[in-house]
């Protein structure tokens, strides 16, 4: 098991970057290469997944309540709720069917430094170009803690939802490449953010359920109190990042991200080229 420093530094890396644009999968890649911790291994995964999805059913409660319910209520007064339901599992099947099939492939590949680099790259400089594109689109603008479902055709929950296949390589980040692409669409960026923070919670459900399975089937000890700990910090740096990004985001864009992204992808290429890295 980690000791103290190290699952601190582990919480508060997935924390942060779960949801801003900036890859916490690459960020949890490069970790153990760059501070020379061993690796985290899949219980941390699995609490550092718990504490960060609990930071982002809290944010969007709202929705949530009104989902739920929706279920069992008449299609004429729960139609806007249902029709988000229904847009986040559309959104949400490319992934998954991808996922299982990358898993089956074997993506350890996929974990090298010069992937991340480069996705980091490359995916910023789409954020970039995205985020320059008009407003056409604000499921917001009525009521912004209201957002009008309605107002999205399916078949652009289907190209997030595909978009959304490209977050399986480490560096190009699952909320980058969906607000990316709703950008692209031409939705405003809370509203782009909104749609990408629900779309996490079956995305980071579904990866949690299967660490915890793969876990079970190994008969992996487990350190109550490392994974305690890793949720904890996970879900106050996950909600304080949401909360400052959604800020962010309501009177500025995305390039503080963009900026930062290249950067760390130009720093790594040169740590790879100098053998540090």
């Amino acid at each position: 098991m980690l000791d103290i420093p190290a699952l601190f530094l582990v919480a508060i890396v997935q924390g942060i970057t779960e949801f801003l644009p900036v890859s916490s999968s690459g960020h949890l890649v490069l970790l153990p290469q760059l501070t020379h911790f061993d690796d985290q291994g899949q219980t941390i995964d699995v609490a550092a997944h718990i504490g960060t999805l609990a930071a982002v059913m809290v944010y969007v409660r709202r929705d949530i309540f009104n989902m739920l319910p929706s279920l069992t209520r008449p299609v004429s007064s729960a139609a806007p709720h249902r029709r988000l339901i229904a847009l986040l599992v559309v959104a949400s099947l490319p992934v998954i069917i991808a996922g299982f099939l990358l898993e089956m492939a074997g993506p350890e590949f996929l974990r090298a430094a010069l992937i991340v680099a480069i996705a980091n790259l490359i995916f910023a400089l789409w954020l970039w170009q995205a985020d320059k594109c008009e407003i056409s689109r604000d499921l917001t603008a009525q009521d912004s803690t209201q957002p009008d479902w309605q107002k999205m055709p399916f078949k652009h929950a289907v190209y997030i939802g595909l978009a959304q296949i490209f977050a399986l390589i480490p560096g190009a980040s699952r909320s980058g490449v969906t607000m990316t692409m709703a950008r692209q669409l031409g939705y405003d960026r809370l509203s782009a953010a909104r749609f990408s923070l629900l779309l996490s919670l079956p995305v980071i459900a579904g990866a949690g359920l299967l660490k915890a399975i793969s876990i079970y089937k190994g008969d992996t000890s487990v350190d109550m109190a490392a994974i305690v700990l890793v949720a904890g910090l996970s879900f106050i740096f996950a909600l304080l990042a949401i909360r400052w990004m959604m800020g962010w985001l309501a009177h500025a864009n995305f390039r503080i991200f963009v900026i930062y992204r290249i950067i760390l992808g130009i720093v790594l290429i040169g740590l790879i080229a100098t053998g540090s890295l």
